[in-house]
């Protein structure tokens, strides 16, 4: 029996543990690395998901304990900044603020992407310029997914209206921050966003 080098979308979800759409999402971006048959079916690298199964890090990556039970519901929030000094900051303050945030953070768009396919979260903050994917490649890969659906999407970044434009642009419905990150702007987002789900969840 020939060993095949390679595996049908719905295979790799299986052996990643993640839905179907979250592998074509990795497909999409490029993380797993596949092409397409004559027919139009995608054929993924066994060797690419065998290199992200490796992966646990990004994973696993900075969750903060949760500061009230989780039966109230916890926001989930992805924090993508390559600065470690900003992601202890990130930390240190979604901390202090007591909500019922669940945290995780990566330090590329690739990281990012691999994240939000495991961890769907609620808001993703954002910085623009990183290293690999940066932030433009990242948002515009989201943007074109059904995980667009249901997330919010800030960026905090240093860049002004010109560089951006340059860059392309962001997408509808992105909202734009600046530099030095805006926490009391972000306080009140995420104060906003938790307040709307119990309002939700009361009916």
């Amino acid at each position: 029996m020939v060993k095949r080098d390679f595996c049908t979308t719905r295979d790799a979800a299986e052996m990643l543990g993640v839905s179907l759409r979250t592998a074509q999402l990795w497909v999409d971006s490029g993380i797993l690395k596949a092409w397409r048959t004559e027919g139009g079916h995608r054929r993924i690298e066994l060797s690419s998901v065998e290199s992200l199964l490796r992966e646990e890090s990004p994973a696993r990556a900075g969750k903060s304990a949760p500061a009230l039970p989780a039966t109230l519901g916890q926001l989930k929030v992805l924090v993508v900044e390559d600065d470690n000094i900003l992601l202890k900051l990130y930390r240190l303050q979604f901390d202090s603020w007591k909500l019922p945030i669940e945290l995780t953070t990566a330090a590329n768009g690739y990281d990012a992407l691999v994240l939000i396919g495991r961890e769907q979260p609620d808001l993703m903050i954002a910085d623009l310029s990183m290293p690999g994917m940066d932030g433009f490649q990242m948002i515009r890969s989201i943007s074109n997914s059904s995980f667009r659906e249901g997330l919010e999407i800030v960026v905090v970044t240093g860049m002004d209206d010109t560089m951006i434009a340059n860059h392309g642009g962001l997408p509808p419905g992105v909202r734009l921050m600046r530099k030095p990150i805006p926490f009391t702007e972000l306080k009140a987002l995420i104060e906003g966003m938790i307040n709307r789900r119990h309002e939700l969840s009361r009916g």
